[in-house]
């Protein structure tokens, strides 16, 4: 705008200037009605006016470059701010999107493996409620027990090396008793088992939330067990089977039940082994079914070693006289290969040398077949072992 101003300015007192001049070269001076006003003041704006266009037009010019290289440097250093701020936020949304992608699939996974231990939870309540259901069957209860009695009787190992008899029946004080399972032992000996399942008070202990309640189901509970072993102890199967320990196994077919009661009667073991019942959960029952099972392993090596003793010398014995023939042929072969050289001594001694005689007087002029002597021997046995030597 200066710049304008300075420029009007400057055309004024030109114009003035011209005027002066004009007017001392006439050497007169014009009146006021000869000075042309209109032609100075358009003479005046004609130049106002160029030179106003003419700064104007500069103006504009140097403006827009002006803002031009103001945009473009603001545009460059936004960019470039925009950039520093912008490439942590890209780092970190990338971060994000891996780390919610990966929370993503392990929540898939989550829940995939979250219905499926939901289905085997239900379908093991469900297994739980029918066993439970079931058990609370009296002969149900038996089925189970004698059923858990074999699977540990298999487990065990015991069908290779011994034999065991399930409700075998047996008279004895005038009454008939049929025990559960009978073990034979390596020394004609035997084993009885009977199982027990008396589960009535554990199972409602089971079902109460009352912890007083629970207690004293539980203590009927190894009230109930203790009286089984004494009906057990009064039935005296081992007078009834020769050779079999003054005792008699109860098996209890759970874990729980009798560790459940041992919590509420303590003494429930002692007392029962005086009676001579030894009172067995499944793991107890295994631990003495894999002793039976390795003593029966021993006692059938034992009663094997003769056997195996006498078939050892019979196969010695066998041995023996295969190595006699095998002597007898080598000694045959021997005498066969000294016949056969002097077979052929004398068929070269003799005959062929006749023979000769013919292809010299032109009989023929073929060539005899050369034979020769048979230079190896057979070989020898030099082991010490023969017939002589084993009677001796």
């Amino acid at each position: 705008m200066m710049e304008i101003i300075v420029g009007l300015l400057v055309v004024v007192v030109l114009s003035l200037g011209v005027l002066l001049l004009r007017r001392n070269d006439t050497g007169r001076v014009s009146s006021p009605q000869n000075f042309d006003q209109t032609a100075l003041i358009d003479a005046v704006r004609t130049a106002v006016d160029a030179q106003v266009g003419k700064a104007t037009q500069q103006a504009l010019e140097n403006v827009n470059n002006q803002i031009d290289r103001t945009y473009q440097a603001r545009t460059q250093t936004l960019a470039s701010e925009t950039k520093s701020l912008l490439d942590p936020v890209a780092t970190q949304m990338n971060e994000l999107r891996n780390a919610v992608t990966s929370l993503q699939t392990n929540y898939t996974n989550t829940v995939g493996v979250t219905e499926t231990i939901s289905k085997q939870i239900d379908s093991l309540n469900q297994t739980t409620s029918a066993l439970q259901s079931a058990l609370k069957s009296t002969s149900a209860r038996g089925a189970w027990g004698e059923q858990q009695l074999r699977n540990v009787i298999e487990l065990a190992g015991m069908l290779p090396y011994c034999d065991f008899f399930e409700q075998t029946t047996v008279s004895g004080n005038d009454k008939t008793q049929r025990p559960d399972a009978v073990i034979k032992l390596p020394n004609e000996g035997c084993v009885v088992i009977d199982s027990k399942t008396p589960l009535d008070s554990y199972l409602k202990a089971q079902e109460t939330s009352d912890p007083t309640l629970r207690q004293q189901l539980l203590t009927e509970h190894a009230k109930a067990m203790a009286g089984h072993a004494k009906v057990l102890a009064d039935k005296k199967y081992w007078e009834q089977f020769k050779r079999s320990p003054e005792y008699v196994i109860m098996f209890i077919p759970g874990e729980s039940f009798l560790a459940d009661a041992l919590r509420a009667d303590s003494s429930l073991l002692e007392v029962a082994m005086r009676s001579r019942v030894l009172i067995a959960s499944p793991v107890n029952l295994l631990a003495l079914l894999l002793a039976v099972a390795k003593g029966w392993q021993a006692f059938q090596i034992a009663e094997h070693a003769e056997k195996i003793a006498s078939l050892g010398r019979e196969l010695y014995e066998r041995v023996d006289t295969v190595l006699e023939s095998v002597e007898k042929t080598g000694r045959g072969l021997e005498s066969a290969i000294t016949a056969y050289n002097k077979m052929v001594g004398s068929i070269e001694g003799r005959m062929l040398a006749t023979l000769r005689k013919f292809k010299d007087a032109g009989v023929t002029s073929a060539e005899l077949t050369e034979i020769s002597n048979i230079d190896s021997a057979p070989r020898q046995l030099s082991a010490p072992e023969h017939t002589k030597e084993l009677n001796s």
